[in-house]
């Protein structure tokens, strides 16, 4: 009976053991990480930079500039699969913690997107004094928010060697009534309530576009969906955001990547204005049928168990490969040119 006892600890310890070192092996990535403390006129940056395991000579950098929301340098690990093919194709990555992130002082919804510009243009003047790293060959890498970003990058440094803009918007407004109504439909609300709800968003937008005060928005706010005091504040200053105009500084090659099942943002209106606006010489789009705004297959994307399962289990397949082969092929093409 003992001996038996033995055996099952001995063969439930192996299998615990095969799991710890399997789901180790998995999450670890061919680059390496180090922290980084940039010091700039405004104060304090920190973040992350990601090198390829071996290198010789200089390296290209991709700058990462973040989307919506409290995200720290390596999105809560969700950068790494991305950083890997960068790292494999000779390219460092940057990435910063948003301001009051990641033990970055400051707080991310006091920014404009100038402010989150300017941001990461002292990011980019830090990365030229480092002796790996090709100032001539710096590209930027945005997701969804940064869209509004990038564009004044390029458009105060014309030196930028690339961009890559994954699911990025156009016009702050029309993509919050598109998400809006999208998320409603999935969520199989009537067409009576998005009407409703689409009144009272309207409300909300003109008090935002009169500079109206928190209280003033208190005054008809909906209770359920509370928008805090720090959130109105950042809103009021991005309200206007508008990407269009500036989408004409692009002096260098772009790379637009859209997903099929995105409900964030308007991938169609997206891709008519980026083909108006930029040169088609400069530009490349790649649309993945089954990619949702973050890049996540759909199916993945809608199991919370199925996320955590695969961020566990298999990290590197949580981003799509479609989307990932692309960034491969687009940054192999940058160097060879």
């Amino acid at each position: 009976m003992k001996k038996a006892m033995k055996m099952t600890l001995w063969i439930m310890g192996s299998l615990i053991a095969a799991v710890v070192l399997f789901i180790l092996y998995q999450n670890d990535y061919e680059m390496t990480e180090k922290s980084v403390r940039i010091e700039t006129p405004q104060g304090i940056l920190t973040g992350t930079l990601v090198l390829p395991e071996e290198y010789s000579g200089k390296v290209g950098l991709v700058v990462f500039v973040h989307g919506d929301g409290p995200v720290n340098a390596d999105h809560e690990e969700g950068y790494r699969p991305l950083w890997e093919v960068l790292a494999t194709n000779g390219y460092a990555s940057l990435s910063l913690n948003k301001p009051g992130i990641g033990g970055a002082p400051g707080n991310w919804l006091d920014q404009s997107m100038e402010d989150r510009a300017q941001e990461i243009q002292y990011a980019i003047e830090w990365a030229q004094t480092l002796s790996m790293v090709d100032a001539d060959n710096i590209g930027l890498w945005g997701a969804s928010q940064a869209g509004w970003v990038i564009p004044k990058v390029v458009r105060e440094n014309r030196h930028i060697a690339f961009s890559i803009l994954v699911s990025p918007a156009i016009n702050w407004i029309t993509q919050g009534q598109f998400n809006t109504k999208e998320e409603m439909k999935q969520a199989g609300i009537s067409a009576q309530e998005i009407i409703q709800k689409e009144k009272y968003n309207q409300q909300v937008l003109n008090l935002l576009k009169a500079g109206a005060s928190y209280k003033e928005y208190l005054s008809i706010a909906d209770p359920e969906h509370l928008i805090t005091e720090e959130r109105w504040t950042f809103i009021s200053k991005n309200v206007q955001s508008d990407a269009t105009a500036e989408l004409t500084y692009f002096n260098s090659p772009v790379l637009l990547v859209l997903g099929g099942k995105d409900i964030n943002v308007d991938a169609e209106e997206t891709e008519q204005v980026y083909r108006k606006e930029i040169s088609a010489g400069l530009l490349t789009v790649v649309k993945i049928p089954e990619a949702d705004h973050s890049m996540m297959n759909k199916p993945l994307a809608d199991s919370q168990l199925l996320t955590v399962m695969t961020a566990l289990f298999a990290p590197g397949k949580l981003t799509n490969t479609e989307y990932l082969n692309s960034i491969s092929g687009f940054v192999t093409q940058q160097k060879a040119d």
